[in-house]
């Protein structure tokens, strides 16, 4: 197991390298200047003259190291992050690192929630499904959460905001931040109860297609698991059948949604980028999206790395569970 987790994690430092070189070229060949973007209109109508203005933009750029060849501005962009210094934001000029300081725990309480809310109903729904298999309840569990799966996140948050948000309709949740404006004011019962009610809709929309899916898998597991042979023996034994589905069928049943973990992560983390925008949490969703609108680079590299970290991080972790649901699989065997 040690030797499986040295390579593995040995393995992370090529892979995110991999991502990263891709990422840097992708975001230096779009189009748009982070230079002339952050000079804007306001030199040209200070100063009225074109050529001065050019000036100013070739000056901001040789700042940036943006008139560099590509390859060596991402030299130095390794350099940098070798020491765990992403730069500053182009847009602000404050250190990149203290921007995704801010907004990290947000992003990380959003998805780290809705996975946890995820799992623990997608797994009693797949198991009521499965042992109550072609009943009323299974069809229309089954349909339901067909038409969940199917409805895209953005469609899905724009509905809730207007009808439960303020909209024309009734305005039961607020629809934008994390809290509200006198929080910090509150008592610690009251700031945590106006957490969690500014949290209930992009939460909701982050989970609900995960809850689909995951209770889908669970619901085909158990199927598969409650018609091996040993399944059949323990109840010829004369097993209750909660004990059957329970205590023999679970653990079996929960290897294939245990391997969705690692996978699951990083789509939740894309998907906060719109949830985050809609609602507009001030999560590292929002401060991705307004970094790719403004051509910050320094904060679109940071972001991306620290997903690619992320998602490499939880498909490992995927793995060890993996290894410990299933007493036979060997990851020692794997390498």
């Amino acid at each position: 197991m040690k030797t499986y987790l040295a390579k593995r994690l040995l393995l992370i430092i090529p892979t995110i390298l991999g991502i990263s070189l891709i990422t840097f070229v992708i975001i230096r060949l779009a189009p748009g200047d982070p230079a002339a973007m952050r000079i804007g209109s306001s030199v040209e109508g200070s100063i009225g003259d074109t050529q001065m203005a050019a000036e100013i933009i070739e000056k901001t750029r040789q700042q940036f190291g943006l008139d560099k060849p590509i390859p060596v501005q991402y030299w130095m962009w390794l350099k940098s992050i070798a020491t765990l210094n992403f730069g500053r934001s182009y847009k602000d000029n404050r250190p990149v690192m203290d921007k995704i300081w801010e907004r990290l725990p947000i992003t990380l309480q959003l998805n780290i929630i809705s996975l946890f809310l995820t799992y623990l109903l997608a797994i009693p729904l797949g198991i009521y499904s499965a042992t109550h298999q072609y009943s009323a309840t299974d069809k229309t569990m089954t349909v339901g959460l067909f038409v969940l799966y199917s409805l895209p996140s953005f469609w899905v948050a724009t509905i809730l905001i207007l009808f439960l948000g303020g909209g024309d309709y009734w305005h039961l949740f607020p629809i934008s931040g994390i809290s509200s404006l006198d929080a910090e004011k509150l008592a610690l019962g009251a700031w945590l109860k106006d957490r969690l009610w500014h949290l209930v809709l992009p939460v909701f929309c982050l989970t609900y297609g995960g809850l689909a899916y995951i209770s889908r898998q669970m619901r085909a597991g158990m199927l598969e698991t409650i018609r091996q042979d040993y399944i059949r023996t323990a109840r010829a034994k004369g097993l209750t059948e909660k004990a059957v589905i329970f205590k023999h069928a679970l653990r079996n049943s929960l290897i294939p949604i245990v391997t969705l973990m690692g996978h699951l992560l990083p789509a939740m983390l894309g998907g906060s980028v719109i949830i985050e925008s809609i609602f507009t949490i001030p999560g590292m969703g929002l401060l991705g999206f307004e970094a790719i609108l403004s051509r910050d680079y320094p904060v679109v590299m940071a972001i991306s790395t620290i997903a690619a970290f992320l998602t490499l991080i939880g498909l490992l972790l995927s793995d060890i569970c993996y290894a410990l649901v299933n007493p036979t699989i060997s990851l020692e065997a794997q390498q």
